[in-house]
């Protein structure tokens, strides 16, 4: 919820008498203690103003014209019941002070009462509401990190290390260029920067630069006015104006000519944006994560991308790794999108067998994510995979094969073999016995290997609920 005339996040008390001289009073005692209190006459409208994570608490009479204290009680929990609120009572409204604390008030303070009375409470209150939103905060935090780890599926050292970096920039209000090649997966990137910042709630508009005809492509980003070129009959809002309060997503941008691309300098630079056949200068209030599948470096080196354009969306570049670079990978997302499949088509689960698990690890993907994923489209439906067979199989394609990765005989074995314990692990298993007995090895030889590949056993779903040998 957020309101124009929400209560300041930096007020720390909000003291609510229609007693004026009792009110002034317990504002001085309170900023005499150093908080940031903020007075009110009445509650009328108060609960509209206050956000749910605001960091603060409330004190307030009972007696009170129009909205008495108990009223506001109600109001305030009914969007927040976690924040506290103290109520201030006459000798004659004890009962009613004690039938609101079984409601969920934090405290109660009868009449006459002293300062420090109110200070001890106070200031345990606002101890008690930085450790809700502290709780809040985790809870969040970890939501978001196990939702990161949905949309990108894998435990190499390539992907975990993407996923750091969408964590830590998702927090930062900047624009972000995503480097990547087809497949990769770059609108899934920048989604969850999106669905992880602070625009969350706002737009996210994904355009592509390279599916529209350079006849339209200003108007559709840039908007237009009646009359601005033939056809324009009536005002268009475009997608720039559209995003904003939210996140606008440009993918294949080097495809952008010349002409726009000076135009998307400056609404980058001065965060306005002016319709086609128009004066005005609207502000923009956006997030624009800008993606390419070229090395935007070498089209500005041959006149194709407008160098200035580069230096200003390379502020924070996000390269997410092609899938020939994450093989280990391979099999995990492999079956992930074959039982989505399955269950998608209302049809059993198949299981891949050694051969094709060895064919997977060795084919380069060169159309990476989304090629993998038809080719788990196609296995789920009975069909043959679709890949060549790599001469190294037998013809009964039951020989395993090492994965297409860089490096000496010990590090392919390494990766194969981690390979195979991240496929394995994607499985549902309850507990580290059956995962040890379908890989075939012992349950401390097991979790030897977990440690030394970096893989958990928790973090895949499972409980280890018994003791290792």
């Amino acid at each position: 919820m957020s309101t124009d005339n929400a209560i300041d996040s930096r007020t720390q008390v909000l003291l609510i008498d229609d007693d004026p001289h009792l009110r002034q009073a317990l504002g001085q005692t309170l900023d005499l203690a150093g908080l940031k209190v903020l007075t009110l006459a009445d509650a009328q409208g108060l609960a509209k103003r206050i956000e749910r994570d605001w960091p603060g608490v409330v004190v307030s009479d009972i007696r009170m014209p129009g909205l008495d204290g108990l009223q506001l009680l109600e109001q305030l929990h009914e969007q927040d019941a976690e924040l506290p609120v103290l109520l201030i009572t006459g000798h004659g409204d004890v009962p009613l002070a004690v039938q609101a604390m079984r409601s969920g008030a934090y405290d109660f303070l009868e009449k006459p009462f002293p300062s420090d009375d109110l200070l001890d409470s106070v200031r345990r209150a606002l101890a008690l509401r930085r450790l809700v939103l502290d709780n809040r905060s985790l809870r969040l935090a970890l939501a978001d990190r196990q939702a990161l780890s949905v949309r990108l599926i894998g435990q190499s050292p390539a992907i975990l290390r993407l996923r750091a970096q969408i964590g830590a920039l998702a927090a930062i209000n900047t624009d972000v260029l995503i480097l990547g090649e087809t497949g990769t997966g770059k609108e899934v990137v920048a989604r969850a920067l999106h669905d992880l910042s602070s625009r969350r709630s706002g737009p996210f508009v994904a355009i592509n630069a390279g599916a529209l005809a350079e006849s339209v492509v200003e108007s559709e980003l840039f908007g237009h006015e009646p009359g601005a070129f033939t056809g324009a009959q009536k005002r268009r809002i475009g997608k720039f104006e559209f995003a904003n309060g939210g996140t606008l997503f440009l993918d294949e941008i080097e495809s952008m000519s010349l002409e726009v691309q000076v135009k998307l300098l400056r609404l980058l630079q001065e965060r306005v944006v002016e319709r086609l056949g128009g004066n005005q200068l609207i502000p923009l209030d956006i997030r624009v994560i800008a993606a390419s599948k070229e090395d935007l470096r070498q089209a500005a080196d041959q006149g194709r991308f407008r160098a200035d354009l580069y230096y200003r969306l390379n502020v924070a570049p996000l390269r997410i790794p092609p899938l020939r670079e994450r093989a280990e990978d391979a099999l995990l997302l492999f079956q992930y999108f074959a039982d989505g499949a399955s269950a998608r088509h209302g049809l059993p689960a198949h299981t891949l067998q050694p051969g094709q698990r060895a064919l997977l690890l060795r084919h380069t993907w060169p159309g990476n994510v989304r090629e993998l994923q038809n080719t788990a489209e196609r296995f789920a439906l009975g069909l043959d995979l679709g890949l060549e067979l790599s001469p190294e199989l037998a013809p009964d394609g039951n020989q395993p094969n090492l994965p297409a990765i860089s490096g000496g005989l010990s590090e392919q074995v390494e990766a194969f073999e981690r390979a195979l314990i991240a496929a394995e692990l994607a499985r549902p298993h309850g507990s580290l016995r059956s995962l040890a007995e379908a890989l075939g090895i012992p349950r401390k030889t097991l979790h030897d290997k977990l440690r030394k590949h970096g893989l958990n056993f928790a973090d895949a779903g499972g409980q280890a609920t018994e003791e290792l040998d």
